[in-house]
């Protein structure tokens, strides 16, 4: 049985200003970099035998995190990219309220029908994600790490469980989040989704 694992990267540098990130090159903070290295010590021991990677750097940095405590190396695909959030692209969340009211409010009710200036459709997203996930998926190797981002894992996870784009407003991924997707005979199973327990120590420590 192949085992699909999807994680978040850690906390970059815009996450903690609360700017679109989309495909601008972000780089880790030092909480990311910890963050990285506790899911790199949870996955240690599920026999993870490839790992794959967005090639943006907060992205591929946390990959390389957790490769190192797994001792493989990691392979960036353009197809695990963040969507491409066009001209919202470096703007704050107060910065879209204040300019892009309708478009906010249609991006957290029905994202499905998102679509602003330069950007990528979600339809968009989860065919390039998916495009990647169809590369790997029929290879010899059961347990397959992917280090993406919040919106592409979530179109990845509902592209594989036949799920409508509808739901994507439902889910939630957090940094360094841990899903897992089980590739059964018949069917294909979300056995776990955002699970963090792996960051407890980093938020007993900030209380």
């Amino acid at each position: 049985m192949k085992k699909i694992y999807l994680v978040r990267h850690g906390e970059s540098e815009w996450n903690t200003i609360k700017k679109i990130q989309g495909q601008n090159d972000i780089a880790l903070t030092a909480k990311g970099i910890k963050q990285a290295q506790l899911i790199g010590k949870r996955l240690k021991y599920e026999k993870i035998d490839i790992i794959y990677s967005s090639d943006l750097i907060r992205a591929y940095k946390t990959a390389q995190i957790i490769g190192e405590n797994l001792n493989l190396d990691v392979i960036p695909m353009e197809e695990f990219r963040e969507i491409n959030f066009g001209i919202w692209e470096g703007l704050s969340t107060e910065e879209l309220m204040k300019n892009y009211e309708e478009e906010m409010i249609l991006w957290m009710t029905a994202p499905e029908k998102f679509y602003v200036n330069k950007a990528e459709t979600l339809k968009e997203l989860q065919e390039r994600a998916m495009n990647g996930i169809n590369k790997i998926i029929h290879q010899d190797f059961e347990n397959v790490l992917i280090v993406s981002h919040s919106a592409t894992i979530k179109t990845i996870i509902l592209g594989l469980l036949d799920i409508s784009l509808s739901n994507f407003k439902n889910l939630t991924i957090s940094n360094v989040g841990l899903s897992i997707i089980e590739i059964r005979e018949y069917n294909k199973v979300l056995k776990l989704l955002n699970d963090t327990n792996h960051l407890k120590s980093i938020e007993l420590n900030e209380k």
